[in-house]
């Protein structure tokens, strides 16, 4: 007879999960055991770098990912990065052990207390099911409800005493199960929408990571030229939903309030289309939009949609929604919008270079169809501004701005796409939330490229202190951290650039040697 255990490894094997991200604990080693031969098992050293990992690995496959982790303190460890993939729409199938059911009652050690209460509210669906036999259903209906609507992380506990228990003989009609969205959108509210186009003087598209997770990006393409309108990235975006180099590209929009209106000026209607309305950060009051404007919003997430506090939303498939725009939208006859400033490259220097100079080389320098991961926070404008992406998912960002992502996303990603170059921008001080990520891409000779820019203080911190006006503020400042000392000790080779022209070769040497690499290039910190 099929156990507990048995039966869920075949259930993942048939759902084409055989990759487990995890971090083990004694709760954990029961389902580990006998682990098959056609599974892999992906370590990271700490909880918030193995979710980092599974979410840059889910969000580049743009299927569930597995994740195993150790009761509450191991979800605990987690959280922050729980909090990053609840905001991308990543789905994650978490499990977490959880005490033998015989000694749950008393608390004894690592026992998960309301372990379904612990992940909210960052998951979509948090479950321990009441008996043994129920687990194969539970971590079914975890799989299907992860991709459900707006896709996200769901969270089970399981008594590590069920694996050994006889499975129920019916399971298997579990296995090849199949959930699917249909997302078609209400005719009446699209029709009114595409009239809205047709009809606009001056129309903008703001275009946010679901366009680029359902690979709808050619459509985005196709609309923006058919209106002859404008586009921007959604603020704060995750994902690079748009062409960087493509004359309607007009940039990232701001993160404020009165910015973002400010930017739309002489826009009559506004579609939003996969992002919220709007990932605001800094506070910035004013009108939400100018004066006479009007706006949509298209989106996979019901919730988006109904705390959105200005405008009409849709909900239904993104890519879907896209589709049948441009089948439906007629051409317009106005110009094309003027395309953006794009500043050209800096001369080379020497000593801590200024970090639009970085960027200048790797755009230079990367494959067209580069990955870049950014947790360089205060530079993220000057990014945006100077790296070319123009290939279909290119670009990922902490969506919940949460320190440790993209580290350990860059070596998912890498898994997810090794036919592509993964190269990640890291500022000095949120290396240190994920620094053991360079050990799994070590073991596992993952070939991603981490560039640290460091310039020996938290940036974005001082900018923010600038926006608040606050003075004197303790620490900011972290100097005396030698990343390639760092590096070597997890097993990366790594190189230190003083110069351009060093940046510039020990990138080049970089993409040649198809094993993980560090470069540590110091920077000039933001004004104060």
């Amino acid at each position: 007879m099929d156990t507990i255990h048995s039966c869920t490894y075949e259930l993942l094997r048939r759902q084409g999960m055989t990759t487990i991200f995890g971090n083990p604990g004694s709760n954990e080693l029961p389902f580990l055991k006998d682990f098959p031969e056609d599974f892999t098992y992906i370590l990271g050293l700490h909880e918030g770098v193995v979710v980092g990992i599974a979410d840059g690995y889910a969000q580049a496959t743009g299927s569930p990912a597995f994740v195993n982790l150790h009761s509450a303190a191991g979800t605990g460890n987690a959280m922050g990065a729980l909090a990053n993939a609840w905001n991308s729409h990543t789905p994650l199938v978490i499990t977490a052990g959880q005490q033998t059911r015989e000694m749950i009652g008393v608390e004894a050690l690592l026992t998960n207390r309301e372990a379904t209460l612990l992940p909210k509210p960052l998951v979509k669906w948090s479950y321990e099911p009441a008996s043994a036999k129920e687990v194969p259903h539970a971590v079914s209906r975890a799989i299907h409800m992860s991709k459900l609507g707006a896709p996200g992380p769901v969270y089970l506990s399981i008594p590590y005493s069920d694996w050994d228990q006889p499975a129920d003989p019916q399971s298997h009609w579990l296995y090849d199960r199949a959930v699917a969205n249909m997302g078609l959108p209400n005719e009446a509210a699209f029709s009114q929408l595409v009239e809205c186009l047709a009809n606009a003087k001056s129309p903008a598209l703001i275009l946010g990571p679901d366009v680029d997770a359902t690979n709808a990006n050619h459509q985005a393409v196709a609309l923006a030229e058919k209106l002859k309108a404008p586009v921007w990235a959604a603020p704060s975006a995750p994902r690079c939903p748009f062409p960087t180099d493509h004359a309607c590209f007009q940039g990232l929009l701001p993160a404020g309030i009165a910015s973002i209106a400010e930017r739309l000026e002489g826009h009559d209607v506004v579609l939003v289309i996969g992002a919220p309305v709007f990932r605001y950060h800094q506070y910035d009051p004013g009108h939400y939009l100018p004066d006479g404007a009007r706006l949509f919003q298209i989106t996979c997430d019901k919730e988006e949609a109904a705390r959105a506090p200005m405008g009409n939303a849709l909900v239904g498939d993104v890519k879907i929604a896209l589709d049948r725009l441009v089948e439906r939208v007629p051409d317009s006859e106005r110009a094309m919008p003027e395309p953006r400033h794009v500043p050209p490259p800096l001369s080379d220097t020497v000593g801590p270079l200024p970090p639009e100079a970085v960027f200048d080389i790797i755009n230079d320098v990367a494959p067209e169809d580069a990955i870049y991961l950014n947790e360089s926070t205060s530079t993220t404008p000057l990014l945006w501004e100077r790296l070319q992406m123009s290939s279909p998912g290119s670009y990922y960002f902490a969506a919940a701005g949460g320190l440790g992502f993209a580290m350990a996303a860059a070596v998912g990603v890498q898994m997810a796409k090794p036919e592509r170059q993964v190269i990640a921008m890291i500022g000095d001080g949120s290396a240190n939330y994920s620094i053991s990520s360079l050990w799994t891409a070590a073991q596992y000779n993952i070939p991603v490229i981490f560039i640290i820019l460091n310039n020996e203080t938290y940036g974005a911190l001082r900018w923010f202190s600038n926006v608040l006006g606050v003075s004197r503020v303790p620490g900011i400042d972290i100097p005396n951290i030698d990343f390639c000392g760092l590096a070597k000790g997890y097993g990366v080779q790594a190189f230190k650039a003083t110069s351009s022209q060093e940046f510039r070769d020990h990138l080049n040497a970089s993409l040649n040697m198809k094993s993980p690499v560090l470069i540590e290039v110091h920077t000039i910190p933001p004004a104060n």
